[in-house]
């Protein structure tokens, strides 16, 4: 797993309130999970006192397929850290590797393939931040 303190220049669970020129506390990071949407996910930052944005780091395990599923009312952008993947929004399928972002708009169907034979790693960042709601199933 990269080492993602460089996202903030300082441990993740600490931030600074440029107004007051104090360090606040802004949570901390979450265990990496499996989750039903096929893929690890582990939120480095999603809290309700800061709800324009929330990021993720996912890992998609070689030869894995994640479900197909939309964000209601949420955009989504893909950092692809390392390995080869297959992104499909909206129908259109785009091979992407390190260093690609992916722009997915709100409601769009979406999904992403591990077509390596390594873990396919990226960041996900939402805008407004992701809440479990509103996470939409397209495969049922």
């Amino acid at each position: 797993m990269p080492d993602l303190t460089f996202l903030c220049g300082a441990p993740l669970d600490i931030g600074r309130d440029l107004s007051l020129g104090r360090a606040i506390s802004v949570g901390r990071v979450g265990p990496e999970v499996w989750t039903a949407e096929r893929c690890f996910i582990r939120e480095l930052h999603n809290d309700p006192g800061t709800p324009e944005t929330s990021l993720a780091i996912a890992r998609v395990p070689s030869g894995e397929i994640t479900a197909l599923h939309a964000l209601h009312g949420v955009a989504e952008r893909y950092l692809i850290q390392e390995g080869i993947g297959r992104v499909e929004v909206d129908g259109v399928k785009t091979e992407v590797g390190p260093g690609d972002i992916v722009l997915i708009p709100p409601g769009v169907r979406q999904r992403i393939a591990n077509m390596g034979h390594r873990d396919l790693v990226f960041l996900c960042l939402c805008t407004p931040r992701f809440r479990p709601e509103c996470y939409r199933d397209l495969e049922s």
